[in-house]
């Protein structure tokens, strides 16, 4: 690999000191959580050693600074999506914020949906239970079918979710162009950035509500972003009801605050969003140019050297197509995979995934079996996957002979 952007900031992130056995850790589970830098840990503990108060509820100095705080976050996320600070919704996670468009914009069964088949279960399932969903195809090698896609359309969705990139095979969807054929026919789009989100540029003139989490992009657990076209966010209904969302009660009514506001029931995340704000700090300071050449340099290995293995069966295309720093797999023989993942663990000290990755349709129309799979992010490099590799050849030659 050309990058060093690996060696250049692994010093930041803690947990990459952490060995396991006398080995250094490989963390290769980043599609599942990534590690957390440092000024993103320090931007945490200030709020609970120099802040520590409510927002919004109080006119005291301690109260007034976490305000301020909280939102200027939302004015950096704002900055980062290239919405509107009134526009960014902080939620739980990328689910909750998935599950509150899916709830709250007034479906029925009447109504259509697409939804494509590479989804997590989160950008699928929320709305099996709200409207009428049909899937957008994808193809032998699990990329989304454009030409199915257009014919789709012309059923007049009126809503067309889409998956920037896939959590399974780390391809990227052409997410503008499918965007735009969607605002052609008429439907409200809902772009899942889960993966994407502090990797590439994410949003676009034609994306209306964006969903992403701070976990997966080296901010904490605990804090999601639902940004939303401000017409589309007034639609919603509020989820819950409550302390910070209304602006008067008497015992007949309540007058609901404006959005976002109106979205964000009780005490939200405070001190995630401190780390949020911070993560996209840390991110914009290396640039997206950089972190979109590493991660492709990263995913390119990673092909390569799963190819290079014929046991190992690539879940997605083999060519060129546009991919993350991920790669799942099948092995053939083996269907234990939990057993390989932890030998990898305890004895070698590299960290990945087994499992259907919370998108079940998707593996199993490729294998019948769990996949393995190994995600990597900028603190990865192709030191890591050699581990990796190494490792894995090691342990199915001994489970081979163990036959």
């Amino acid at each position: 690999m050309k990058s060093d952007l690996a060696k250049r900031v692994r010093g930041d992130f803690p947990l990459l000191r952490t060995s396991i056995d006398g080995r250094r850790i490989v963390y290769l589970d980043s599609a599942a959580t990534s590690l957390k830098p440092q000024p993103v840990i320090d931007a945490i503990c200030r709020y609970y050693t120099e802040v520590g108060a409510n927002i919004h509820r109080g006119k005291h100095f301690l109260s007034e600074q976490a305000s301020d705080d909280y939102e200027e976050a939302r004015t950096r996320v704002a900055r980062f999506t290239g919405f509107l600070s009134s526009e960014v919704v902080f939620t739980a996670n990328t689910t909750a914020s998935l599950n509150m468009v899916a709830s709250g914009l007034g479906l029925t069964g009447d109504d259509v949906v697409l939804v494509p088949f590479d989804a997590h279960h989160s950008a699928m399932l929320p709305w099996r239970r709200a409207a009428g969903v049909r899937y957008i195809p994808v193809s032998d090698t699990g990329v989304a079918d454009l030409d199915a896609y257009a014919a789709l359309l012309r059923a007049r969705p009126a809503v067309v979710v889409l998956t920037h990139c896939s959590n399974v095979s780390g391809v990227y969807a052409p997410v503008e162009r499918m965007a735009a054929m969607a605002k052609e026919a008429g439907a409200v789009t809902v772009v899942d950035a889960a993966q994407s989100a502090g990797h590439r540029r994410v949003g676009g003139e034609n994306v209306d509500f964006l969903a992403f989490s701070a976990h997966k992009m080296l901010g904490p657990t605990g804090v999601g972003v639902l940004c939303g076209r401000h017409e589309l966010l007034r639609r919603l209904a509020p989820p819950f009801l409550g302390g910070g969302v209304v602006d008067w009660v008497d015992t007949e009514r309540y007058d609901v605050r404006k959005v976002p506001h109106a979205l964000e029931a009780g005490t939200p995340p405070i001190a995630g969003v401190y780390g949020l704000a911070a993560a996209i700090d840390y991110l914009q300071a290396i640039g997206f140019d950089e972190l979109g050449e590493h991660d492709r340099e990263l995913a390119g290995a990673m092909v390569e050297e799963t190819l290079a293995r014929p046991r190992l069966r690539l879940l997605g295309p083999a060519d060129g197509t546009d991919r993350a720093a991920i790669a799942s797999f099948a092995i053939d023989g083996v269907h234990n995979l939990k057993e390989i993942a932890k030998i990898l663990s305890d004895s070698y000290g590299v960290l990945c995934r087994t499992g259907h990755m919370c998108a079940q349709p998707f593996v199993d129309r490729f294998t019948d079996d769990e996949v393995l799979r190994v995600s990597g992010y900028l603190y990865n490099d192709r030191e890591d996957l050699d581990v990796l590799f190494s490792a894995l050849d090691s342990v199915l030659d001994f489970v081979r002979g163990r036959r």
